[in-house]
């Protein structure tokens, strides 16, 4: 079947047979299908759309590019938990020690920050000699001795996603619900899962920021892990503000040990409610505790008694990292960093803020700009006021904690513009959940 016989059909606005899209997996995969051919069909996708049927086929494809993982001889329910992501979105290094002292196996396979956003890897390797790349027998021994291991995708789990992925991100394709729906679901289902809650994050500073489109997303979502025997469910969540305290890698660990430690401030609260409510509904889909009240006193129990606390530490150490930063989490800031505190010029209530533009900022002065490129984990910011807060004249509404003047000159003014202040303040109450979808 010739590259361009599929490329004219799905040009056209014909839905592609099973054969069809396996004949594009597969030559992606072997090399068969030139980038250029692969970019054309990706537009043609985007242009013309995928039906739910294509979408199944897809995600089939691309999960059996690769190998799907067996956990059979691990006698505990397996789950995990992903987000489409977001600025501050720190909640997997909370949850997976959380769930795993609960009972259940958990393989998170994550990924890096790319764009305004961050990633859990990067995250980790904020944490002194933590391994992310450990091979899959290593992964799963991790798994065995205490619950749950936190890794980058591997050349063996969709492999064809990880090329289609990287072709979507340079042919502006990537904000196609059908195309994310087979990327995030290939490489989920092949964690050989009983489980899977979804963080879909709606608002100005996630990738889909339409309340509809994410429901849409989440449906979706739900539908296609559902559809494999998975049991998902999706908890739509607000992206119109950092989550929690802090943005930026070595902070947003930081935030974690702290509420690890049953240490959270006010200005944690949401990182901390939100990785409860998600790792609770872990619970119930795998039968752990039978409602979620249940499932939500269970994992204030773990939080409060400090065992999640040292079910991370023991990861951290199997995973070659220093434990250390559990009882002291204070040893991860760089003391060299300067603390420039970002001053409110208006006075009234914050009405809006630009998420998106608060994460492009932090990561282009922290380098990164491409996947690979090495960045300064340390930089970050710390979020001081949040909607709907009042705010003075010269009060603060962040801190920005970077290397030199310079940086806070380039990203200062960006940083001090992201907030809308207005004189009344707004009659909608911030939520954090918006909904679940299942």
């Amino acid at each position: 079947m010739r590259p361009q016989e599929i490329i004219r059909k799905k040009r056209d606005g014909e839905a592609l047979t099973h054969k069809e899209i396996n004949a594009f997996v597969t030559g992606v995969g072997s090399g068969k299908w030139a980038d250029y051919q692969i970019s054309a069909l990706l537009m043609a996708c985007f242009l013309r759309g995928l039906s739910t049927d294509e979408t199944r086929f897809l995600t089939e494809e691309m999960l059996h590019s690769g190998e799907v993982l067996d956990f059979s001889d691990i006698d505990a329910p397996k789950a995990d938990k992903h987000s489409t992501g977001g600025v501050g979105d720190k909640t997997s290094l909370i949850i997976a020690p959380l769930a795993a002292v609960c009972g259940i196996a958990v393989p998170m396979i994550s990924g890096r920050g790319l764009g305004h956003t961050g990633g859990t890897l990067d995250k980790l390797e904020s944490i002194t000699g933590y391994n992310v790349n450990l091979s899959l027998a290593e992964f799963k021994k991790v798994i065995k001795k205490c619950g749950f291991a936190m890794i980058g995708q591997t050349a063996e789990i969709a492999p064809a996603d990880k090329k289609i992925y990287a072709l979507r991100d340079t042919t502006a394709t990537v904000e196609y619900i059908p195309l994310i729906v087979a990327s995030i679901m290939s490489k989920k289902l092949a964690e050989g899962l009983d489980a899977l809650v979804l963080d879909v994050k709606t608002g100005n500073g996630a990738f889909i920021k339409g309340r509809e489109d994410s429901k849409k997303l989440a449906q979706a979502l739900c539908k296609t892990g559902n559809d494999f025997n998975v049991r998902t469910e999706a908890v739509v969540s607000d992206m119109n503000e950092p989550l929690g305290k802090f943005a930026g890698n070595t902070l947003e660990v930081f935030e974690c040990v702290k509420i690890l430690r049953d240490e959270a401030d006010a200005e944690m609260f949401p990182t901390r409610e939100l990785s409860i409510e998600l790792a609770a509904r872990i619970l119930v889909l795998t039968g752990i505790t039978e409602s979620l009240e249940t499932a939500r006193a269970l994992c204030e129990r773990k939080l409060g008694d400090g065992s999640a606390l040292e079910k991370f530490r023991e990861n951290i150490l199997l995973q070659g990292g220093d434990g250390r930063v559990c009882d002291k989490p204070a040893t991860l800031l760089d003391s060299n960093l300067q603390a420039i505190q970002i001053k409110s010029t208006g006075e009234g209530f914050v009405a809006e803020i630009n998420t998106n533009a608060i994460g492009s900022a932090i990561w282009a002065i922290a380098g990164r700009v491409k996947v690979d490129d090495k960045i300064d984990l340390a930089i970050g910011y710390e979020c001081r006021k949040k909607t709907g807060d009042a705010v003075k004249v010269d009060e603060t509404l962040g801190v920005l904690f970077c290397r030199n003047e310079n940086q806070a000159s380039l990203i200062g003014k960006k940083l001090r513009a992201a907030y809308k202040i207005v004189e009344k303040k707004p009659s909608q109450e911030y939520a954090l959940i918006k909904e679940v979808i299942n």
